[in-house]
């Protein structure tokens, strides 16, 4: 990218500025972009309206206009984006690259990427830049202006609807005003009520000739965004303004050398090349010296007037003393005060940018003796006491009166404003916890306690003992030996010792049952229990 070459002043610009750079752009190189945009887009409006028209679908053809936006956006971005780092490309050689250029990028334009708010600021990225890691470069890019993009968007499309009712509403103009309903009312019914493909052909046609109106400049002001973000990431305005400098500083060097090495070595000539800028300062200054001018710009006192310099190269006083040091007089020369100047002094003060001044009116009375005359009156100051307490006491009388209406009307409101608060929810039941339970022994009889316990009413109690009965009778068979307050997870990995799978099966239910019954509080049917028990009493040898 060639940075000398910029044809506008990178500096950096608030989000707005950087849109009417891009739009400024746009006016600046019009010929360049409408002459492609006719040519090119022109011929695929009048094939998509033939196709549309055979098929009898004149509307569609103003759906894919629309959406094939993108592939055309790439003639105004081309244009302008060349045009900036260089001559704007002729209208040839825009139609020429338009037949590979960006085509690559144009899949997600028109797919996923079509309906996207920022598209006008995420097409300079794809199709300028290019390369791999395109999503972390339009968010690096893009961020910061994401919303002044998609304000753009939305702006520039109420353009093409404000064009499109415009265009309508001139056409109205030419109707006379004593036919106007009636032609309203046929306009209506051509439009709404199966309208003909000669009138939405018309349309068409419309809506194209407004999105070449306004897509140009819409893309061009996306380019701003993108060129105003570039500048600030990347410091374009400072590298910039460093190869200037070096620039000027490059030609004032070499002058400067030049004279140094001259007035170094009086009396002696050497030649060395000079480059053609320095030679031609040297040579105006030369000629300024005979003419018994001043040279402009260049010191008068040389060294020579202080230092003569020995042929071994060792500075010797000439004087044997040291010239005085310049002052300001002699680098400045004598700064005269100019007549003027108090009086441009003197105008500042009427300046109204310098001393702004603001004129307040206000109402005064013409005779202020005379109205103090006139209130001294006692009856009026009784009057106008008795109006001031009024006035004071108003607010709190009528804010009591409110609250005696809301008391009396309390029947009709409260209700409906109970109405409004969410409905109580119903206590969930406590999980019981039978902190006792693993503290008892084992009664002999396990299957006739666990059965007079959920008689009883106490189904959990009489799960608990199962579970308890089981866990001990496999710890038995196995002779593992379980932690204190072991969880149910690690006695299905103790059971797992059991020698025979239905001893395993059976002891995984009681513990499955046991785990509905203590953390989901589900608990098993008669029926269920009692084949519990029976597979139980079977798999670990119960009495019942």
């Amino acid at each position: 990218m060639r940075l000398d070459d910029l044809s506008v002043e990178l500096r950096p610009r608030t989000a707005w500025e950087a849109v009417e750079l891009g739009t400024a752009l746009v006016r600046r190189h019009a010929r360049a972009i409408w002459g492609p945009w006719l040519v090119l887009t022109l011929p695929v409006f009048v094939l998509v309206n033939a196709v549309a028209w055979g098929l009898d679908k004149v509307w569609l053809a103003a759906v894919v206009m629309w959406w094939l936006k993108p592939v055309f956006d790439r003639i105004p971005l081309y244009v302008i984006s060349r045009a900036v780092f260089g001559p704007a490309p002729s209208a040839r050689e825009t139609r020429a690259a338009m037949r590979g250029w960006g085509l690559r990028s144009m899949a997600g334009y028109l797919g996923w990427r079509r309906l996207s708010p920022v598209r006008s600021l995420y097409l300079p990225i794809d199709l300028l830049e290019g390369g791999p890691r395109a999503a972390q470069r339009r968010r690096v890019v893009g961020g910061g202006v994401h919303g002044t993009a998609a304000l753009l968007t939305l702006v520039c499309a109420n353009f093409e609807l404000v064009l499109v009712f415009a265009t309508y509403a001139l056409a109205l103009l030419f109707v006379p005003v004593e036919l106007m309903s009636e032609s309203m009312r046929a306009a209506w019914d051509l439009i709404s009520r199966e309208p003909p493909r000669w009138v939405q052909l018309l349309g068409n046609l419309l809506a194209w000739s407004v999105t070449s109106v306004i897509e140009p400049f819409y893309v061009g002001a996306g380019f701003g965004l993108y060129l105003d973000r570039r500048t600030r990431i990347e410091a374009w305005d400072v590298e910039i303004a460093f190869r200037r400098l070096r620039t000027r500083l490059g030609g004032a060097g070499a002058a400067v050398l030049l004279a140094a090495l001259a007035l170094a070595v009086p009396g002696q000539s050497r030649a060395c090349p000079l480059p053609p800028g320095v030679a031609a300062a040297a040579a105006q200054a030369a000629q300024a010296e005979q003419a018994g001018e001043e040279p402009r710009g260049q010191c008068t006192a040389s060294a020579a007037d202080s230092f003569d310099y020995a042929e071994g190269g060792e500075a010797r006083d000439s004087d044997q003393t040291t010239a005085p040091m310049p002052g300001l007089l002699e680098i400045f020369g004598q700064v005269e005060n100019d007549p003027r100047f108090p009086e441009a002094v003197a105008r500042t003060e009427d300046d109204p940018r310098l001393h702004p001044k603001q004129t307040l009116s206000e109402w005064v009375r013409r005779n202020p003796e005379e109205a103090v005359r006139r209130d001294d009156s006692p009856w009026l100051r009784k009057l106008a006491a008795v109006f001031a307490s009024i006035a004071k006491y108003s607010l709190w009388i009528l804010l009591g009166i409110l609250l005696i209406l809301l008391f009396l009307s309390r029947r009709t409101w409260l209700p409906w404003l109970r109405g409004f608060a969410p409905a109580p929810k119903a206590p969930s039941t406590p999980i019981v916890q039978d902190g006792q339970t693993e503290a008892l022994p084992l009664p002999a009889d396990v299957i006739g306690h666990a059965r007079r316990l959920w008689a009883g009413g106490q189904s959990r109690a009489a799960l608990a003992l199962l579970y308890r009965a089981s866990v001990a009778s496999m710890v038995e068979r196995t002779g593992v030996l379980l932690v204190p307050g072991a969880t149910e997870a690690q006695c299905l990995r103790a059971a797992r010792a059991l020698g025979d799978a239905q001893d395993r099966a059976a002891f995984a239910r009681m513990v499955n049952v046991w785990q509905y019954a203590a953390y989901a509080e589900r608990l098993p049917g008669g029926d269920d229990f009692e084949s519990l028990l029976a597979l139980l009493g079977q798999r670990f040898g119960w009495a019942p």
